[in-house]
């Protein structure tokens, strides 16, 4: 038992090494890549915490994974990048995925090596791990990394991310700062105008909003607020060791606990003293196999 231990450390630590500095830079102006409806890949989309055995099964299962794909860890939202990718490879492997199916790659703004950009568009599963959803898109938006990711999606590849990687998966993404509020304390305790930062993210999900560690955090008044101050997208919530799993305009909930869909019906935003109002929000509280749609008309 205590070689098999030692020869598991040592198949992880092989996986890690992909994660390394890499001085080769890829100096292309790349054009952004938009994607289209009729992506072919899925979204698996989890809101963080602990990550149950059977949720990443079902990851790999909805991938359709063969023996000749390969699986792509992106740990850049992470301040410890190695770290991530041993924790996200070990889950793979306990699944029985050879540790040569498992690549990580630490991208930088300095470092976009070419043939880890071509490895990454046909990797058919594409895993971005938890941290800093910010520091994620400081380094990948607008570059051949995001024309990357995109490709493989409409191609037909499953793009998968927890906490940090869940709030990347829309267009308008959460940061978690606030500026009314600029000291960070995890409390949302307001539902006021012009507060909730919102930056781009990579655009996968269209006209909706991901927020994550949404129910064991109790980020209600933050998905309120998002949803009164943009009534055309799908504001959605996802608790902890649950995923959503993203396929055209339709997603259905997976894991152990539960999704909150906010859309909001109404035409205009209601403002006053610096305070949001509504009475067209339409509320859904999605358990596990449960299906909603994307769509807010």
């Amino acid at each position: 038992m205590r070689i098999s231990k030692y020869l598991k450390m040592l198949v992880l630590c092989l996986v890690i090494v992909s994660c390394g500095s890499n001085n080769e830079t890829e100096k292309n102006t790349p054009q952004k890549a938009e994607v289209i409806n009729s992506a072919k890949g899925k979204l698996f989309i989890i809101g963080g915490g602990k990550r149950p055995p059977e949720l990443i099964k079902k990851l790999v299962e909805i991938s359709s994974f063969k023996k000749e794909d390969y699986i792509a860890i992106l740990p850049m939202s992470s301040s410890e990048p190695d770290s991530a990718v041993y924790y996200a490879s070990k889950q793979f492997l306990d699944l029985g995925i050879s540790h040569k199916k498992i690549k990580g790659f630490n991208f930088s703004k300095d470092s976009l090596p070419q043939q880890w950009l071509d490895s990454l568009e046909k990797a058919k599963l594409i895993y971005i791990s938890g941290g800093d959803q910010t520091k994620f898109m400081e380094i990948v938006a607008n570059t051949p990394i995001e024309n990357a990711i995109k490709s493989a999606y409409k191609n037909g590849s499953t793009i998968a991310g927890t906490s940090a990687g869940a709030a990347v998966m829309s267009a308008k993404m959460i940061t978690g700062d606030e500026f009314k509020h600029p000291v960070y304390t995890g409390d949302f305790r307001t539902i006021e105008a012009d507060n909730m930062e919102l930056v781009e993210g990579l655009g996968l999900v269209k006209n909706a909003i991901i927020d994550q560690h949404f129910i064991q955090r109790m980020r209600m008044n933050r998905l309120l607020s998002v949803a009164l101050e943009n009534p055309n997208e799908t504001a959605i919530g996802i608790d902890e060791s649950t995923a959503i799993i993203v396929e055209g305009d339709s997603a259905t909930v997976a894991g152990k606990s539960q999704v909150i869909v906010l859309k909001n019906k109404a035409s205009q935003i209601i403002k006053e003293n610096g305070l949001l109002g509504g009475d067209s929000l339409q509320t859904q509280v999605v358990l596990p196999g449960g299906k909603f749609s994307l769509i807010n008309k």
